[in-house]
């Protein structure tokens, strides 16, 4: 279960015409693959988890793949590693812009579409390579895996959602196929807190959301984590492990606890920026993105099993 906290916040949602089109071609697709490539943000694994992902997989297998393991810290890794293995599910972390745990994701593809090729021995038909299918919310790192597994750049990557409109299929060896899909979301985005933290973490558009706003609720939800963190645990050393000490009075020296999200804006507005609040957010989100904070999680499960 996600941490929750409530957010008064102007609704989000972005739905682009590409992603609609994108999603339909992807059912059809569906049809003819043996593995789904589910990849998810390791900052946000439930936020960036399509409720229709398990409709589409069906019987078919599913990897579950955690891209951006270096902006999580491995105690929290291994929460998370411990949590999916008490849903029944296996999670494999990769850091796709570095080649970290791809090999992992090419195996565990691979040994699940071996038991096509043996009923097609069975049958008397030649084998076939495997065909897998990469789906996930737009920026999570899709494209850049792809990239890794063929050991070329052969689908365009970029640090920005809605990259990739077409579906593609590529080749990675004789054993495995992939097809490269658009980033899919929910038409309508009825969890606003996963919302939010989708505009943290850059996963939707831009112009779906106001900055001031959402670098208000990443604050807010740093306080909450700190405290429940604290609450949930009892050793300083096992909090650091999971969130960094002081991670924004180091930065901004400004302590965060006294304030609310909003408030913390614009006293850092105030103190750094002649008071403009926007400029305040953008450095806010822009940090957090690019790991200046260091390794921040925005979730985690409510029950962190170190208490």
């Amino acid at each position: 279960m996600a941490i929750t906290q409530h957010y008064k916040l102007n609704l989000i949602q972005w739905y682009p015409g590409h992603i609609a089109k994108a999603e339909k071609a992807l059912k059809e697709q569906l049809k003819l693959v043996d593995v789904v490539l589910e990849v998810r943000d390791a900052r946000i694994p439930l936020a960036t988890h399509h409720p229709m992902v398990n409709d589409w997989v069906g019987n078919k297998t599913k990897v579950l793949v955690m891209n951006r393991v270096d902006m999580i810290s491995p105690a929290v890794k291994q929460i998370w590693t411990d949590w999916f293995k008490q849903q029944g599910e296996r999670a494999l972390f990769t850091n796709a812009q570095q080649g970290k745990g791809v090999t992992a994701i090419s195996k565990a593809a691979q040994a699940a579409g071996t038991q096509i090729n043996q009923k097609r021995r069975q049958r008397g038909m030649l084998p076939r390579p495997v065909r897998a299918v990469v789906i996930g919310f737009p920026n999570v790192g899709k494209s850049a895996l792809i990239n890794r597994l063929v050991k070329r750049r052969v689908v365009e990557s970029a640090a920005r959602p809605g990259v990739t409109r077409q579906l593609r299929w590529v080749r990675i060896s004789k054993e495995l196929e992939l097809l490269d899909a658009p980033g899919v979301i929910p038409i309508k985005l009825e969890d606003q807190e996963a919302a939010l933290k989708l505009a943290i973490c850059d996963d939707i558009g831009e112009a779906s959301y106001d900055n001031q706003l959402v670098a208000a609720g990443f604050i807010d939800i740093v306080n909450y984590l700190m405290a429940t963190v604290i609450t949930e645990t009892t050793e300083d050393e096992i909090v650091a492990n999971i969130l960094p000490a002081q991670l924004l009075m180091s930065r901004y020296e400004i302590d965060p606890s006294g304030f609310t999200g909003d408030e913390f804006l614009h006293a850092l507005a105030k103190n750094r920026y002649q008071g403009d609040a926007e400029r305040a957010a953008r450095k806010i989100l822009t940090d957090f993105r690019r790991g200046s904070l260091g390794q921040i999680p925005l979730e985690l499960p409510l029950d962190l099993g170190l208490s």
